[in-house]
């Protein structure tokens, strides 16, 4: 299970600007802001933001300083792959540290959408003892029922972040991750491709890249 919300992407217009700096091309630039406020990039800022896109990663910088924004709710056992992209990578996250005692736990704060039968079964004993503990937990304060939840809690837990990217790590992540077994993946890779021109900018690598 994932779920994408609040997704912005922004400073695409500092971003072209910063590619014509190497040729002094500022001359050229066609963008503009339509009447809903979005950036559309004109024929010539298009033109050249795919050549240098798919020129590589040594020319095509300005990516780096599009940005892209958004609240990502998944399990942990997918936040531990996600840690892979630190680079160019904020996150803010829910603790589990301070809050996993803030609210009842219930099955849906775990993702079981492809669980068998037997693995529900399992997953709700075990939420049946992790509420039975929270509970001890805010009557008593006594850290050995904190420790049980926080040692306890399964890697379905879903977790919320707030993500900060740029369009050059969506590449690297597009390309790594499209195909993995893994649906929350595939997911976030059908988002990646409905961003503001992610098939010329992003879906760019030639299969023996």
């Amino acid at each position: 299970m994932i779920k994408i919300e609040r997704v912005s992407v922004m400073n695409f217009e500092n971003a072209i600007r910063g590619a014509r700096n190497p040729l002094n091309s500022w001359a050229k630039s066609d963008s503009y802001y339509n009447e809903d406020g979005e950036y559309v990039l004109g024929d010539n800022d298009l033109s050249l933001a795919k050549k240098l896109a798919k020129a590589g990663s040594d020319h095509r910088k300005y990516l780096r300083q599009v940005f892209v924004s958004m609240d990502i709710t998944a399990p942990l056992y997918w936040w531990k792959e996600f840690d892979t992209y630190k680079v160019a990578t904020v996150a803010n996250s829910t603790s589990t540290m301070h809050k996993i005692q803030a609210k009842k736990f219930e099955r849906d704060d775990f993702s079981h959408d492809r669980m068998s039968e037997g693995a529900l079964k399992v997953l709700d004993i075990t939420i049946d003892y992790l509420e039975e503990v929270r509970l001890k937990f805010i009557e008593t304060k006594e850290r050995c029922y904190w420790h049980d939840m926080i040692q306890l809690l399964p890697s379905s837990y879903n977790q919320l972040r707030t993500v900060t990217m740029n369009y050059e790590t969506l590449i690297n992540i597009y390309y790594a991750r499209r195909t993995h077994k893994l649906a929350e993946w595939h997911t976030l890779c059908d988002l990646i491709m409905s961003l503001p021109y992610a098939k010329d900018i992003i879906a760019v690598k030639e299969d023996n890249e």
